[in-house]
């Protein structure tokens, strides 16, 4: 038989794997015959999908994972990666609930690194206050504990009126930084403003704990308890600010502020003067010590006091309702045939 003849007869004798069969053997015996070890073995591209998936198949195996072939092949026929994510890294149930709840964090997706803190310093500078606050939070997404991130967020949250977000920031820092009182302070402050008194207190005394030597702590105590109405521990609070402190003036006129509300204006007097020296062009300052010196029947220093007052602050009211009354007793006195009653005023001074 010439090679012709032979030639035609191999080929009509010879028959073909049907496709699904071929599909499912070929990788089998790929792994069955060790090809998995030949990675570092140039082979035809055609052959490389094969070798991908009798790798995968060989760890299924070994794994003790029963692995359907036929199906990945009809409906991926284009090469798969042979490389397979570690079991460590695949996910591993939803987002930690924390992060879930965070507050403060707003959630974003990038291709790419965003320095988002970067551009909320950016937008702070041109005043753009809400795009700042925006940028800072996509940040704190990023890195729930980045101080900075948070004391900014912090005090754009104040600037926006968004007090709720400020606090969460501020006892955030507080927890991170558990050795410095600054963010508790803060706070405290913001508690205060907002009425929460016995909050309030609750975080400075921590803050007082933490920094026994910062005279602020003791002052934004002693402002919780006078607006708790509770003078004792408030003026208490605000003589340990002073004895920190002695030229804290708004320590000093806070001092004044409680013993006027408890009927002690002698010493009142003695500290709102000492204020008055310190914070020479705050009015609200010079308004209580006229109330002190007004009590004390020393009506020409009162009446000085409230001028200064009005003369620093055109438009504070309880100042100039002061110096008018003033003015009406002064011409009382001058007029002996006016036997009106001069009416009778005691406003509580300014808190700081």
């Amino acid at each position: 038989m010439s090679p012709r003849t032979k030639k035609t007869s191999r080929r009509t004798l010879g028959f073909t794997l049907p496709p699904a069969l071929k599909k499912a053997l070929v990788p089998s015996c790929l792994a069955a015959l060790g090809l998995a070890a030949w990675t570092d073995v140039p082979l035809p591209a055609t052959l490389r999908p094969w070798l991908a998936l009798a790798e995968q198949h060989a760890r299924a195996r070994d794994a003790g994972i029963v692995v359907d072939l036929a199906p990945t092949f009809a409906e991926a026929p284009l090469p798969i990666s042979a490389t397979l994510p570690a079991t460590s890294e695949l996910p591993s149930g939803p987002a930690p609930r924390a992060a879930l709840e965070d507050a403060l964090a707003l959630s974003h997706e990038h291709t790419r690194r965003v320095d988002h803190l970067g551009r909320a310093r950016a937008l702070r500078e041109l005043g753009d206050v809400s795009g700042a606050l925006t940028e800072v939070r996509r940040a704190l997404h990023d890195e729930p504990s980045d101080t900075e991130a948070l004391t900014m967020a912090a005090r754009l949250a104040r600037l926006q009126g968004q007090s709720e977000l400020a606090l969460t920031a501020y006892a955030r820092l507080g927890s991170l930084m558990p050795e410095e009182a600054g963010a508790l302070i803060q706070q405290a402050r913001l508690l205060v403003s907002l009425g929460r008194h016995a909050e309030a207190v609750r975080v400075g005394e921590e803050a007082v704990v933490r920094a026994p030597e910062d005279a602020e702590g003791y002052q934004v105590l002693g402002r919780a308890h006078l607006a708790s109405g509770e003078l004792s521990p408030a003026i208490l609070r605000f003589q340990q600010a002073v004895h920190l402190e002695p030229e804290h003036g708004y320590a000093l006129n806070n001092l004044g502020f409680a013993y006027l509300r408890a009927g002690e204006d002698a010493k009142a007097a003695e500290v709102l003067a000492r204020a008055a020296e310190l914070l020479p062009h705050v009015a609200y300052v010079h308004n209580n010590l006229g109330v002190a010196w007004e009590r004390l029947g020393r009506k020409e220093e009162a009446r000085g006091a409230y001028a200064q007052a009005t003369r620093l602050s055109p438009r504070y009211v309880q100042a100039r309702v002061n110096a008018d009354r003033m003015s009406r007793v002064a011409k009382a006195d001058l007029s002996p045939s006016d036997t009106r009653t001069p009416e009778v005023l005691s406003p509580l001074p300014e808190l700081h």
